[in-house]
């Protein structure tokens, strides 16, 4: 075979006997592989270091430190631990194999070796380690990316945030300076509101933005008793124009059960539901909120202890399809795309994630022509017991 232009891979033979070792090196070499040769184990991890081979055929029974301590040598180090390792040995017991494989090994070949075998388990073990070392560039690679577009997203954001904040600011300040003196220009007045209304619509799109950048990268958070009265009224300041401009109405009890959550995330889950209720809605929406208490086994992780709440806001719009609902949390997907609702579709992708990082579930119910209660659950707050 000519092997001038083959770069197969670089094999490392361990093995103290040095007519194995010749053939071996003869058949390897002319099949494409650059050979290594090491004749005991300590050689053998010195040259695996430096050298970096793709594969290891290595002898169990040798002289000084055997091949089962050289494996689990071998595989303790960062630099060589994912070398595949086949053993080469005489011995049949089934103990042997399974402590070599226990070890780190990635095959066995029994002495005296058959060439084709030695040449089908190479390639076999190569190819995989190929396809491993493509896929872990690859992860390193999105990884990379990922970070890059998180460092980007969050500096994007707070630049706009800043101008679109004066934007705001300067905007309101004029309404109010045009609304009480003399007869105030009309067009103004709307050209005005609808520069603050899109001005919101921005702000929270890079809210939505920021939010679901902290969710992805913040692996934990610490959770506490909410104050769910004090949350929804934050929201219902947050979605004031939004509840003024459609003639929403909103329902709900002033008093909640208490539930375990992280109060700025819990305040997202409300405001993007409600957000979503208004839209898609009645006309004029009417939203219903409210809470039940479920059993352990309604959060689908059966023998858990953990009692469970559901929150919910049912709205008075259309339904939605079975087809539409498998698209719901589905990130910048909008159901209504027929509709004139103005919409970027992260927020019901970014409620999904933050109730699975607070361990709960979010969910819909509807019937066509007879509304949705939308749903996310959070454990309840333990009762105190003497």
């Amino acid at each position: 075979m000519n092997t001038e232009n083959l770069d197969l891979g670089t094999i490392l033979i361990v093995d103290d006997t040095p007519a194995n070792v010749s053939i071996l090196f003869d058949f390897l070499a002319e099949n494409g592989y650059k050979v290594l040769v090491a004749q005991e184990g300590k050689r053998a991890i010195q040259k695996a270091e430096y050298a970096f081979p793709d594969l290891i055929l290595l002898d169990v029974m040798m002289p000084g430190i055997d091949g089962f301590e050289t494996c689990q040598i071998l595989k303790s180090k960062d630099r060589t631990k994912d070398i595949p390792i086949i053993f080469m040995t005489a011995l049949a017991d089934t103990v042997d194999k399974v402590r070599g494989f226990q070890l780190g090994a990635a095959d066995y070949l029994t002495k005296p070796i058959q060439h084709e075998e030695v040449l089908a388990r190479i390639t076999t073990h190569l190819n995989f380690r190929r396809l491993q070392k493509q896929l872990q560039s690859h992860s390193a690679e999105l990884e990379k990316r990922n970070q890059e577009l998180d460092a980007f997203s969050r500096t994007v954001a707070h630049d706009l945030k800043n101008p679109l904040n004066a934007v705001m600011g300067y905007t309101q300040m004029l309404i109010d300076e045009c609304s009480p003196h003399s007869p105030p220009d009309e067009d103004m007045i709307e050209t005005l509101h609808l520069i603050d209304k899109a001005s919101r619509k921005m702000v929270n799109i890079i809210d939505a933005l920021l939010l679901l950048a902290g969710v992805t990268k913040q692996l934990k958070v610490t959770t506490e008793a909410l104050d769910m009265t004090h949350i929804i009224s934050q929201v219902e300041q947050r979605l004031a124009y939004m509840i003024k401009d459609s003639q929403a109405s909103l329902i709900y009890s002033p008093t909640w059960p208490s539930a375990l959550g992280y109060a700025p995330w819990v305040e997202e889950i409300w405001a993007n539901y409600l957000s979503n209720g208004i839209k898609y809605g009645g006309k004029p929406p009417r939203l219903e909120l409210g809470a039940d208490h479920l059993s352990s086994s309604s959060k689908g992780e059966p023998g858990e202890d953990q009692k469970w709440i559901r929150f919910w806001v049912r709205d008075n719009g259309p339904g939605l399809s079975p087809e539409a609902q498998t698209q719901l949390f589905t990130p910048f997907t909008r159901l209504h795309k027929d509709s004139s609702t103005e919409g970027h579709g992260l927020g019901l992708s970014i409620v999904q994630q933050v109730v699975e990082k607070l361990g709960g579930k979010v969910g819909v119910e509807t019937t066509l022509g007879q509304g949705c209660l939308f749903y996310f659950t959070l454990p309840a707050v333990a009762p105190i017991t003497s």
